[in-house]
């Protein structure tokens, strides 16, 4: 379970004495926390490792968009920040699928769901964000997911 992996990690961070991944860590358990109070608030159990790992897409895309600015803003120091930040994140995500896998497994889950048309990408978005959260960007999928339903 992630959240027994973010405690064992936050451990072994502070017995190495290494503050960045203590402090990401950190964060990562704060998002998670966030998560926790909002379910509650609608009467849900604390946040299943499908919803963490979206978190940390989350987290990695905000990073990612912090760093562009940073670069473009001659502040590379920040942007470094940023990315060691994704490196540690991406730590507990299961390893990202390559282009040509996403547009394999979209292309699969077309062929299997029956779809069509633009009128089924929201089937297919569901089937794909069920079989592979936290393994894509499904932001590019959709695009992906567009192009294939449209020929």
């Amino acid at each position: 379970m992630l959240r027994d992996q973010l405690a064992t990690q936050l451990k072994e961070a502070m017995k190495a004495k290494n503050a960045e991944r203590l402090s990401t860590v950190r964060l990562i358990q704060a998002a998670v926390k966030d998560r926790d109070i909002a379910n509650r608030g609608i009467g849900k159990e604390q946040a299943s490792d499908d919803e963490i790992l979206q978190i940390l897409a989350k987290m990695v895309k905000q990073r990612d968009e912090s760093a562009k600015i940073y670069e473009e803003n001659s502040r590379p120091e920040l942007a470094a920040k940023e990315r060691a930040e994704i490196i540690v994140i991406q730590d507990f995500m299961p390893k990202q699928l390559s282009d040509s896998e996403v547009r394999a497994n979209v292309s699969a889950i077309i062929a299997e769901t029956g779809a069509a048309g633009a009128k089924d990408m929201g089937k297919v978005m569901a089937a794909l964000k069920e079989r592979y959260a936290g393994q894509m960007d499904f932001a590019k999928a959709s695009a992906t997911v567009k192009e294939l339903l449209n020929g």
